[in-house]
């Protein structure tokens, strides 16, 4: 009873920018997944090429974070928000043409690109609608709830994406990605209005790496870039090894990703409100521990059985590290500015999921035949992480950002 009523006491607009988040995950899965596929398969370009493109259009989509926080503080969030969703319709359905046309390589790869940046330009918007909508001592519930609406969306896309590729062309998965987003434009539409906003950002042409001057919330991002970086790892990193190194199938490493998806879809809420009750300082380095343990585990234990212990506790890093952050986020940043924190701290994020896979890779070539020093090395990324915020938060208390930041 306790959970339905904390659900219920949510606002409205939350609930709708967790529907966003949902259909707009769900629509972007369903197709791009697919698209190193066709780029390999049916057009023939080497998977070296591929990643290339993949990581150009990741990096850009990275910086456009900071322009999306910056313009979400300077135009408001909504206009900003709308803006991204239905710029994004146009480029789905530009790349359903470029693909049924088989048009150039180059073209596919940029309108890949534009995908991605229009969803680096709204989250820093949707992060802080929830913040400006949530009460500081709800919000790290708030941004578990967003995760859970994301999971569910990345969780059924691939899914649906798969049966729906046996009978529609590939072209259609993107006119099909595009409905999705119409959807997304029209929840936000009819029901998420412009939410209350105290202060502007200043418009001056410095203002886009100004938070970047705050010291103590540089020092925070520098650290979760540590521990973004450990978070990066769980998809190329542990494919390969889990495949080519301990010898399980890809539908086993598909089972460790569908452990991770359910575990966030079931636990993330309830485990947002009882973290909501410890200290920040020893959420972070909580979450930092949990990580290191986690990813420990994989360089020791050599069973199935242990693999699934193993992503559970990776998991739980994950679920308690990351709404924990966004609630910092949100309490750091000054009135007016909040876009601007959360666009700063999205490009941590979108970096340490781009570099995440190039650190993995190069540890995969050093420690061939030791994987109890593969993930021994990542996880003493994850305990030097953990370590910073504890030293960190000797300098920050709650009161002080709470009092700044709301």
């Amino acid at each position: 009873m306790r959970l339905t009523a904390s659900l219920a006491a949510h606002d409205r607009r939350v609930w709708a920018l967790v529907a966003t988040q949902m259909i707009t995950a769900a629509g972007f899965s369903i197709c791009l997944p697919f698209l190193s596929l066709h780029l390999h398969v049916e057009r023939g370009l080497s998977m070296s090429a591929v990643g290339g493109l993949l990581l150009v259009a990741s990096l850009a989509a990275a910086l456009a974070r900071l322009v999306g926080g910056e313009l979400a503080d300077r135009w408001g969030r909504r206009p900003i928000l709308l803006f991204a969703v239905a710029t994004r319709v146009l480029a789905l359905v530009g790349m359903a043409a470029l693909i049924h046309l088989e048009g150039p390589i180059l073209s596919i790869a940029a309108a890949y690109g534009f995908i991605r940046l229009t969803g680096a330009l709204a989250m820093p918007s949707i992060s802080a609608m929830i913040s400006d909508l949530t009460q500081p001592d709800r919000r790290t519930e708030a941004y578990g709830l967003l995760r859970v609406g994301a999971n569910v969306g990345w969780s059924a896309g691939p899914a649906v994406g798969g049966l729906l590729a046996a009978v529609v062309p590939y072209a259609g998965l993107f006119l099909i990605a595009s409905l999705f987003a119409i959807g997304s434009f029209a929840l936000i539409a009819l029901l998420v209005p412009e939410p209350p906003q105290t202060a502007r950002a200043t418009r001056t042409a410095a203002s886009l790496l100004a938070a970047l001057g705050d010291r103590q919330f540089t020092a925070f991002v520098g650290l979760a870039l540590v521990l973004l970086v450990v978070s990066g790892q769980l998809v190329s990193t542990l494919s390969v090894f889990t495949v080519n190194r301990a010898g399980f199938s890809e539908a086993q490493f598909g089972g460790l990703l569908t452990l991770n998806g359910l575990l966030v879809v079931f636990l993330q809420y309830p485990l947002a409100r009882r973290i909501a009750r410890l200290s920040t300082r020893n959420a972070l380095v909580f979450g930092g521990l949990l990580y290191a343990t986690g990813y420990l585990a994989f360089g020791w234990l050599g069973s199935y059985l242990g693999f699934l212990a193993a992503i559970t506790v990776v998991t739980f890093g994950e679920m308690v590290f990351s709404p924990m952050a966004l609630r910092l986020v949100a309490d750091l940043a000054p009135p007016g500015q909040r876009g601007r924190y959360m666009g700063a701290y999205g490009l941590a994020e979108a970096l340490g999921w781009s570099v995440g896979p190039f650190v993995g890779g190069v540890l995969l070539d050093l420690f061939p035949a030791s994987p109890p020093a593969l993930w021994g090395a990542v996880a003493a990324l994850a305990v030097l992480a953990a370590i910073g915020f504890a030293r960190w938060g000797h300098t920050w208390t709650e009161g002080q950002a709470i009092s700044t930041g709301s």
